[in-house]
């Protein structure tokens, strides 16, 4: 006879549960030997007091994870099961102390980032409305794996958008949509063979050139001058891919001339494996004057591979990026990826197809460039009174942060600390320095200054926090 601990009434666990597991266990531990028969359904419900069904489940649960097996008309027997090595010496593993992750309590902060955005007016009621248009119209493609560049009507409705707002010149089937730059930027480096030589601004954006560096490719941060990345190193290093940002240079905000453009078209030009990827990132907020056209617009040789985002206009948490590849590119991205899954939610892309299409992205567009900008003169204005002759602001009237020059002589480390003890997340230049060769100005520090989490009627408290950690 089998004997089983049941617990039934108050218990967690159905009764079926808590025979499976008083079953499992005494099976593990040989306390019923191999091939032993168990009692019939019938039997052990007498025995325990509990229904037949709850013993069935019990059984069949057990059935299907291999722990019994059946013999027609003979009932259930214990399998051969195999034992675990060292298993009544066996110690209880603790999870390694550095993989632990800790969780951080923003109660209490205020946050001057460049990478979030401001979801106070976001439109979520037409978003949903938009959501429901996507099922109503695409029930059979969203039960569906979709194109490895994303739907096709999604893609049309960005190249159509970005035409209009950007000057870009692309076709639907240029456009590959992905989770993210980076995600896009692994991909279509991958199909690049040999030793590649790779340039990147300096300072820039330390994601893509930690990325670039994990691929192995040979990296070079090239220096900036007033107009952009310096045309002088670039002929000197020779890269073969440049990855740059025209339209506001991330992190110091400058915005690239038209004759600097040209230049780096008619380099690109000279060669027919260079390329140059354009990062248009937050190029939709522009304050004062009209969006600045892309780079790729004026590309008259397939020289430019452009990328752009949703993080910054809709929500980052939507991971909706997207990638114009060069026909050249295209083709062999094609054969490369035939067999690749789109990473994307398909929902969300059709939902942004609607969003697009109704007008109320453009919409939001507008709103957002009347907030960011209002948030953006009153931080300045906070800051330049504050601070008085001690800060010089880079007030290029684009994007979604700017630079500032602070007459202090401090260690970035002291300043990170003493922001951790503020609790005011802050970001200095010191981050996007490419290179290690990089020596610091003695005689000021610089920080990014984001603008667009933080509350304006927070604004004059942050500014103050920032004062105590500087003085």
């Amino acid at each position: 006879m089998i004997f089983l601990k049941i617990v039934k009434k108050g218990h967690s666990k159905h009764i079926y549960q808590q025979i499976y597991e008083e079953l499992k266990k005494s099976i593990l531990e040989r306390k019923i030997t191999v091939n032993e028969k168990l009692p019939s359904k019938r039997n052990l419900a007498e025995q325990l007091n509990v229904s037949v069904n709850s013993v069935s489940n019990a059984y069949e649960q057990l059935l299907a994870e291999g722990y019994i097996y059946t013999i027609e008309r003979k009932g259930y027997f214990v399998e051969n099961i195999t034992q675990y090595i060292d298993q009544h010496e066996a110690r209880a593993v603790n999870f390694p102390i550095d993989l632990k992750e800790q969780h951080h309590d923003k109660g209490g902060w205020l946050s001057l980032s460049h990478m979030t955005s401001d979801i106070s007016m976001f439109p979520f009621k037409k978003w949903l409305k938009c959501q429901n248009e996507a099922i109503k119209n695409h029930r059979q493609e969203l039960s569906e794996i979709t194109s490895p560049q994303g739907p096709y009507i999604v893609r049309k409705t960005i190249s159509r958008m970005i035409a209009l707002t950007r000057g870009v010149k692309c076709e639907p089937e240029q456009i590959i949509i992905g989770g993210g730059t980076q995600p896009l930027v692994r991909q279509f480096m991958t199909l690049l063979k040999g030793n590649t030589k790779v340039a990147i601004e300096n300072p820039g954006y330390s994601r893509i050139h930690a990325l670039l560096k994990s691929m192995k490719f040979d990296v070079a941060p090239i220096n900036l001058d007033k107009k952009g990345i310096d045309m002088k190193e670039i002929e000197s290093i020779n890269p073969k891919i440049l990855f740059i940002t025209p339209s506001h240079q991330f992190p110091t905000g400058i915005i690239m001339p038209i004759s600097r453009r040209i230049e780096l078209l008619n380099w690109a030009a000279h060669s027919n494996d260079r390329y140059i990827v354009e990062d248009d990132y937050d190029s939709e907020f522009k304050y004062g004057t009209d969006n600045i056209p892309s780079l790729q617009s004026l590309d008259r040789h397939h020289r430019v591979i452009y990328t752009g985002t949703f993080s910054k206009t809709l929500l980052p948490s939507f991971r909706i990026s997207y990638i114009v590849l060069p026909p050249k590119l295209l083709r062999e991205y094609r054969n490369f990826y035939s067999n690749w899954i789109q990473g994307s939610n398909s929902f969300s892309l059709f939902t942004l197809h609607y969003f697009i299409e109704s007008g109320e992205y453009e919409r939001h567009i507008k709103r957002m460039n009347h907030h960011y900008e209002m948030k953006r003169k009153l931080l300045i204005k906070q800051l330049q009174a504050t601070f008085k002759d001690d800060i010089e602001i880079k007030n290029v009237p684009a994007g979604l942060h700017f630079l500032a020059h602070f007459k202090k002589n401090k260690r970035y480390e002291d300043i990170n600390e003493k922001a951790k003890q503020e609790k005011l997340e802050i970001y200095s230049i010191e981050r996007f320095n490419l290179d290690s060769k990089y020596k610091k100005d003695e005689t000021s520090i610089s920080l990014v200054m984001g603008f667009a989490t933080i509350k304006t009627e927070e604004i004059p408290e942050a500014v103050n926090r920032l004062y105590r950690i500087i003085n």
